[in-house]
């Protein structure tokens, strides 16, 4: 019996001389590996559904989405539809068609870990095919003797001019904030500059779908959107780490090798 307690406590020894051999770790390092959700954000524009019940002359519906490649870049898309009635002082018109917008964001907001709200800046290329319709128009007559209150009428027979389209370059400034889990609240002002149109001599283009009011001294159009959208996560992966910049460790006020004093 007392040589099974012999190399009881021997052993017991031995391990605790093994375990005071390795050295104590006084700087852990977290092994945690944090990472961020990758995937498509999809959505709607509630800024044109709410201008179609407030206003009979309009109906337009935009489908918004983005797809999140690195930490702050986004690929992101706009596909929707519109058409607009119009009254001049001469005439009356109608504009319909489709638009789609393609480009990227940048998002230039920090966020806490596991956030992904936007703050950001990005371009589109923009690209639109519709028709204009001439539903009636008056004549112009410096002589008012006839018509005092009005113009000369001069047909109420509507005229459709299709094919027509337009390409336009977008900048665009607007945030994204998370209002629940993966559903995000966005809204956003945008700055167009019209490329190229085709339209019909008879008629010039004044209203295009998806860049707005068109005039002819100016190729510059200003729109707007108010979008909610869901995030659906697609993959999780670690960002990269930034490079640290090491200090010297050594002590200022000492002489380096081969230096004089």
């Amino acid at each position: 019996m007392s040589r099974f307690f012999t190399n009881l406590l021997l052993l017991l020894a031995t391990c605790m001389a093994f375990s005071q051999s390795k050295p104590i770790d006084l700087n852990p390092k977290d092994t945690v590996e944090y990472k961020q959700s990758y995937g498509l954000r999809l959505g709607v524009d509630l800024s044109r559904i709410i201008t179609g019940a407030l206003d009979d002359n309009y109906k337009g519906f935009e489908i918004v989405a983005d797809y999140r490649l690195t930490q702050n870049l986004y690929l992101a898309a706009e596909l929707g539809n519109e058409e607009k009635t119009r009254q001049e002082d001469l005439y009356n018109f109608t504009t319909s068609g489709s638009y789609i917008k393609l480009g990227i964001n940048k998002n230039n907001y920090t966020n806490w870990y596991g956030e992904q709200n936007l703050i950001y800046m990005g371009a589109r290329l923009g690209f639109s095919t519709f028709e204009n319709t001439l539903n009636n128009y008056q004549y112009f007559d410096t002589n008012r003797y006839w018509n005092p209150d009005s113009f000369a009428n001069g047909s109420d027979i509507p005229e459709t001019f299709s094919g027509l389209s337009a390409t336009w370059l977008e900048a665009v400034f607007g945030t994204k904030v998370e209002i629940f889990s993966n559903f995000y609240m966005g809204a956003s002002v945008r700055l167009g500059l019209l490329l190229h149109q085709k339209d019909e001599d008879r008629f010039p283009n004044l209203w295009i779908p998806g860049f707005n009011k068109v005039t002819w001294d100016s190729n510059f159009g200003i729109g707007y959107n108010y979008s909610i959208s869901y995030f659906l996560p697609l993959y999780k992966k670690k960002n990269k780490a930034k490079k640290k910049i090491e200090n010297s460790t050594e002590p200022e006020g000492l002489p380096k090798p081969n230096q004089r004093l």
